[in-house]
């Protein structure tokens, strides 16, 4: 099967190609490279450097593929914050440029969403189904709302155009090969870490979360691809092991060997306005129910195995 990973020289892309490359499939991975790394795309696989917004090439490269995995986008809290209008862009304007050459062809796709759609106010279990809260002057919001779009126009484009499509909304995915240039907590902590600085701590630390490793995010997403009856479904992908922040940082802190914490608040960094969510958890009970996956890996051996990419004085 020859399949095209958009947004492959990312962090989940690049994993995502690698296990495919190990299951023998035909890969080409489709990036800008404006975060990506040209070094994260596996040898053997295919790189076309593009825009996602760039429907000539995105339509070629849908055209010789069997599957296709969408998974460019703009990430990271950070990024948002700076660039709201270049998030939008990218998350919109690119993801209707992939479906609708999906559409076209007929292609199998997996579109990549985030658990951001639930809104800053809920907390969970979070279930498929529940209502999004999100609020268009919300300083993250902007990056839920272009994610919401894109499933959306992918379960439209399902029911008008039967497009073979599912939409999984990702809980906070972890593991080697994450940059901290984008505001993700875990890749922080352990850049500090690594470089002998108190370990960043937004807000107090109590607000809590469930951190998948990368190696479950990618069998989750495998398994959703080849499961017929995920099309047309929106299907969260996540764990239930809850950790507080200030939890977490103190994990790092006992992997690497000792340090400290410094508490910073949320508005210095994102600006006034800014919402976190006190808690996050997912319902998983659908894609159990579709594939009977269950997480294999705990966040300690993420944090592990960031540490190990990651040496010391070379955050």
């Amino acid at each position: 099967m020859r399949v095209l990973v958009t947004g492959g020289a990312g962090f989940l892309g690049s994993h995502l190609l690698r296990t495919l490359v190990a299951r023998g499939h035909e890969t080409v991975a489709l990036d800008d490279l404006s975060t990506g790394r040209r070094t994260n795309v596996p040898p053997g696989v295919s790189l076309v450097i593009a825009d996602v917004r760039e429907q000539g090439a995105v339509g070629e490269a849908v055209a010789s593929a069997d599957l296709v995995l969408h998974f460019a986008a703009a990430v990271g809290t950070r990024v948002v914050a700076q660039d709201p209008t270049g998030t939008w862009s990218r998350n919109v304007l690119g993801t209707a440029a992939v479906l609708e050459a999906c559409a076209l062809r007929g292609r199998r796709v997996v579109l990549a969403s985030s658990s951001e759609v639930y809104g800053p106010g809920r907390e969970g279990p979070l279930q498929e189904e529940d209502p999004s809260l999100l609020r268009p002057s919300g300083r993250r919001d902007v990056y839920a709302l272009s994610k919401a779009a894109g499933e959306a126009y992918a379960i439209a484009l399902h029911r008008t155009r039967r497009l073979p499509v599912t939409a999984v909304r990702l809980f906070n995915v972890v593991g080697a090969g994450q940059s901290d240039r984008y505001g993700m907590v875990l890749p922080r902590f352990v850049a500090a870490a690594r470089e002998g600085r108190p370990l960043p701590v937004f807000g107090d630390g109590t607000q809590r979360r469930c951190f998948l490793h990368v190696d479950d995010a990618v069998r989750a997403v495998l398994a959703l691809a080849e499961t017929p009856a995920s099309a047309g479904r929106v299907v969260n992908i996540g764990t239930r092991e809850e950790v507080a922040i200030l939890d977490l940082a103190k994990i790092v802190l006992e992997e690497a060997g000792g340090g400290s914490v410094e508490y910073i608040p949320f508005a210095r960094v994102y600006g006034e306005g800014f919402q976190d969510p006190q808690r996050r958890v997912p319902d998983v009970s659908l894609l159990a129910s579709l594939t009977g996956l269950a997480p294999r890996r705990r966040v300690r051996e993420a944090v592990r195995d960031l540490l190990a990419a990651v040496p010391a004085g070379n955050g």
